[in-house]
């Protein structure tokens, strides 16, 4: 999800001693890229709509919503550490092969290499590896040959030090193309495997 919405109800209450047990505060915390989504907090039949970056709803002792803009720094000053503790945002990748085999386009050496700094940074990432292929061959081939392009990608993953049970592969074969084409149409777009890290 683009927005990160810190919609830090009973949770956050607890966590910060600024806000007395009983207490909430909801604050919208734009994504990077400044985009925001909208959150409505209600409480006995008043509501409050946030829609805009750091907008916030304080409900003291259980009574109505009040609508206040908080700053970045005031954010930041109330929930430094939680915002520090969330994981990282998902990032995706894509990496091509070669016709018929699983060896890497010299292209995607360079993505790779891309990759794994970004996970070097990361703590214990989950990681989905979905492989394709485009339409030359037989259905029977190109779904184990996914797989093996996927079992590639995890295996560098765990040369890396990634645990292996952490990554979770699979191959589609011809059945998500990128690029849609007849039967036996080499497309080297559809020769690719899709990387989710979360």
């Amino acid at each position: 999800m683009e927005v990160v919405i810190a919609a830090l109800l009973m949770a956050l209450m607890i966590y910060s001693h600024q806000l007395p047990l009983g207490d909430e505060l909801v604050v919208v915390v734009p994504g990077p890229d400044g985009t925001v989504g909208t959150v409505v907090v209600e409480r006995g039949g008043e509501k409050a709509v946030l829609n805009q970056a750091y907008a916030a709803s304080r409900i003291v002792s259980g009574g109505a919503p009040q609508a206040q803009r908080l700053t970045d720094s005031q954010v930041r000053q109330e929930f430094g550490p939680l915002l520090m503790a969330l994981p990282g945002r998902p990032k995706s990748f894509q990496l091509y092969f070669l016709e018929g085999n699983d060896e890497f386009t010299p292209e995607s050496l360079v993505e790779l290499e891309k990759m794994l700094a970004e996970l070097r940074q990361r703590g214990a990432p989950d990681i989905v590896v979905i492989g394709h292929t485009d339409r030359v061959g037989t259905l029977k081939f190109n779904d184990r040959l996914s797989l093996q392009r996927a079992e590639r990608v995890r295996a560098e993953l765990v040369k890396l030090g990634i645990n292996q049970a952490r990554i979770e592969i699979a191959g589609r074969g011809e059945r998500e193309l990128l690029v849609p084409t007849a039967d036996e149409i080499a497309e080297p777009r559809n020769r690719r495997v899709e990387i989710s890290v979360r």
